[in-house]
Formats: structure tokens, sequence, C-alpha cells
């Protein structure tokens, strides 16, 4: 269980609970329509295949309260719990008919989620005597981005960027526009709140040392090898003790500790998000 996160707003996912729900029923469920009384009444259960983290519980329930403001929940295993294969994760209770339209979307995003958060909490797992944190990126699906990186929360992960304007971050090809990395971070600094951090990526120590030297709050080392890194931790320690260093690129769960013995203070991993695979779950309709 996570209790101190919260998850988003209603009106913030309930749009795309009606764009989803519109995608499957644009023309209607031929095959419960045909042998589904609409005013029959029943329960079901939603369950996990495999062991798994649990995430966006409050999703589904938007997504069957869409199909049917009057069924019933009951038995909601809590954000972040970890339950193990045919454990049941909800209860529902209400209108057949509109349970098994609203099945496939709610399924869809819980499945969606809790593969991510259950990714994230693996990855984290790898850290939990490091001090070093994991952090996502914003390589997320098309307008889920808020509801997956809520998921990396609930699997113990942290948040970078939710956007471009969330914080100055120098990227390569910023800095090939820009013409050198002095002149990007003297500009950015000119322009930007002076309440924002300035992170710049660097991909070699040269980079490193200039960037320092530059004024940058913390340094993105991108795809240096575990050798390099502590070269590079070893350089921004010795230059500037409070310096930022966190670490990206070609980050899986087999080398992740290995990275993060290097000294670095963050570890970004994108596979956490554009990769997590669906967890396995299945609603079941109860025989009366």
């Amino acid at each position: 269980m996570v209790s101190h996160i919260y998850p988003p707003h209603r009106f913030l996912y309930s749009q795309q609970v009606v764009a989803a729900l519109a995608e499957d029923l644009e023309h209607g469920d031929i095959t419960t329509d045909a042998i589904v009384p609409p005013e029959i009444l029943g329960s079901a259960i939603i369950i996990a295949k495999e062991n798994i983290v649990i995430a966006g519980t409050f999703l589904a329930k938007e997504v069957f309260r869409q199909m049917d403001p009057e069924i019933q929940f009951k038995e909601i295993i809590e954000e972040g719990s970890e339950v193990s294969s045919g454990d049941i994760v909800m209860g529902l209770y209400g209108k057949l008919a509109a349970i098994l339209q609203a099945e496939r979307v709610a399924l869809n995003f819980l499945q969606r989620l809790c593969g991510i958060a259950t990714l994230t909490r693996d990855f984290v797992r790898e850290l939990s005597d490091l001090p070093c944190i994991l952090v996502d990126t914003r390589k997320t699906t098309p307008g889920m981005r808020l509801l997956q990186k809520y998921a990396v929360r609930i699997g113990g992960g942290h948040n970078h960027r939710h956007g471009l304007s969330d914080g100055l971050l120098i990227k390569d090809n910023h800095i090939t526009a820009c013409g050198s990395i002095k002149k990007s971070i003297t500009l950015a600094r000119s322009k930007a709140p002076h309440t924002l951090l300035l992170e710049i990526e660097v991909t070699e120590i040269e980079e490193l040392k200039e960037a320092i030297e530059a004024g940058a709050d913390t340094v993105l080392l991108d795809n240096m090898d575990p050798a390099t890194l502590r070269d590079a931790v070893s350089l921004a320690k010795r230059l500037r003790p409070d310096i930022i260093l966190e670490a990206s690129g070609g980050i899986n769960l087999e080398n992740i500790r290995e990275i993060a013995e290097t000294g670095v203070d963050i570890i970004s991993v994108g596979l956490i998000t554009h990769s997590a695979g669906a967890s396995d779950l299945s609603l079941r309709v109860l025989k009366e």
C-alpha cells in the first residue's frame, strides 16, 4: 500500500474514459445486446492472474460508473498493494450488461497501470539499499502520461518532468542548435525563471567539465558505461560537491544496480513506461 500518493483528479482522466468507451462501443455491443437482458443484476470479480502491483483501480471504477452509475464496488485492493495470482482485486454488483460492456476498457486501463507499477517496483528493489533514486521520462503513451507517471509513483519510483514547461533540460540537439554547452546554459539562465534548476545532457567527460564550469545545477550523463560514470562522478564531486548527477540510456534490470553503485544520484529509465508489459487480469461473472 502507498497511502501518501493520490490519484489524479477525476476531471483529468474522465474524458479519456469517455473516448475509450466510445471506441469500443461505437456501434453498440451486438453480443451482449442479443443475449443479456439489460435489467438482469449480478456479481463479478476482477482477478489477478499473476503476481503484480495494483495501480489504477480508480480508473477501472470510472469506466464501470460511466456505463452505469448504479454499479456497486466491494473488496477493492488498495493502490500499491502486491497481490498474487488468483487474488481478487475488485468485486462488482449491478446490471450485468453494463459490466460486460465496460469489461474490456476497464481491464485495458488497469492492466497497463499495473504493468508499469509492477516493473517500476522491480527496478526500485534493485536500489533499495543505495542512495540513488529511480525516475521516469517523457517516453509515455500519448494521452496517458499523467496516468502512467502516477503508476510509476505507485511502484515506488519518482517523476521527472511531466512536460516541457516543468524544468530546464538542455539536450544534445539543443546544444547543436545553439552552438555550445556554455552558450546554451548562459542563454537559458538569462531567459528562464530564477526558480528553475538547470540540467544539461553530456556524453563525454570533457563536456561534463564544461557544463559544471558554466553553472549547470544537474548533469545528465547519457549512455556512459560504468567505468566512465565512475570517472564522471569523481570529477564532478571534486569540482562541485553539491552537483546532482543523473545517469540515463540503456539501463535495465540487469545493469541498474551497477550503474547506481558508480555514485550517481538519479537514474532515469524510459523502459518503465514505454516498454512495461500489461499485467494479466481478468473479469469473471459469478453464478448466482
